[in-house]
């Protein structure tokens, strides 16, 4: 027969009372991190998913930061080739004007000085940077993709932002592809009809072809940025939601139920007072007062 002694008794209700308040301890951690999940032996596997998604949720952050750098680029470029296009248009407005053969050389001089200021702004244009870096320069350390003569200075590098798992997007614009390049550049061809206007001659047809030609130049790159945006704009809004999910699927898992805590924590405060006082009622009251 198993004999129950004082000892025995007091022992067991020590520790019934100690194991109640340490689940009243718990309780209170929870409510005051707002963690159901605070270390690993919380709950093993709840730990390893809040793990898991909090690296998908990081990744997922940084597409989203990556799409909104990209855009900033691509916005960079895509403002400064519409009004690329608009100076190109004026160029050649005015090319066709300087090729009146009834206009006197005072007034072919005067539309040379306007094409000169034409020029100038699409070679400021041609050089538009983003955080110190030109946007129509490739990967270059320099400051400036085109030099004063109109040469490309920039290099072939590729500036590309990661906003998806397998998506990777180029976020600046070919310089050589939407200004040309040395003598075939836009700028070598306001030189040339300057020089024309100059010289007391008329620009030929050629002129306005080569003209044309670089205003197609610029709004195809115009439309191949808008493009690359339109893509990022997708992109980003699909990180954004899958953020917004891994979020939700965090919060399941590691916050806490607060309601539920909270009447849990009642429940268990109320039931450890029960116990003392039923405790005081069995156990020598030399015990009780030193439980209580």
């Amino acid at each position: 027969m198993l004999r129950i002694t004082q000892r025995t008794m007091a022992d067991t209700t020590y520790a019934n009372l100690q194991a109640s308040l340490a689940r009243s301890s718990a309780l209170q951690e929870q409510l005051s991190s707002g963690k159901r999940v605070g270390v690993p032996s919380d709950s093993p596997t709840g730990a390893t998913d809040v793990l898991q998604l909090r690296s998908e949720r990081a990744a997922t952050d940084q597409h989203v930061r990556n799409a909104d750098n990209g855009l900033s680029w691509l916005g960079t470029a895509d403002q400064a080739l519409q009004q690329a296009s608009a100076l190109v248009r004026r160029a050649r407005d005015l090319t066709v004007q300087g090729g009146n053969g009834a206009l006197p050389q005072a007034g072919r001089d005067a539309v040379a000085r306007e094409l000169r200021a034409a020029r100038d702004g699409l070679l400021e244009l041609a050089n538009t940077q983003y955080l110190g870096r030109p946007v129509f320069g490739g990967t270059t350390a320099g400051g400036v993709a085109f030099d004063a003569t109109g040469a490309y200075v920039g290099d072939g590098g590729v500036v590309e932002r990661r906003v998806g798992p397998g998506s990777v997007v180029r976020v600046d614009a070919d310089g050589r592809t939407a200004f040309g390049d040395g003598a075939a550049s836009v700028f070598a061809v306001i030189d040339a009809v300057v020089a024309d206007l100059e010289g007391g001659s008329q620009p030929g047809a050629t002129r306005l072809a080569d003209l044309d030609g670089h205003l197609d130049r610029v709004l195809g790159t115009l439309s191949d940025v808008g493009a690359r945006a339109n893509r990022i704009d997708t992109l980003k809004a699909t990180a954004t939601d899958l953020a917004i999910t891994l979020r939700s699927s965090q919060s399941q898992i590691e916050d806490v139920d607060l309601p539920g805590t909270i009447l849990e924590l009642q429940l268990q405060q109320t039931a450890y007072q029960a116990a003392l006082g039923a405790t005081a009622r069995v156990i020598q009251p030399t015990l009780l007062d030193f439980l209580r």
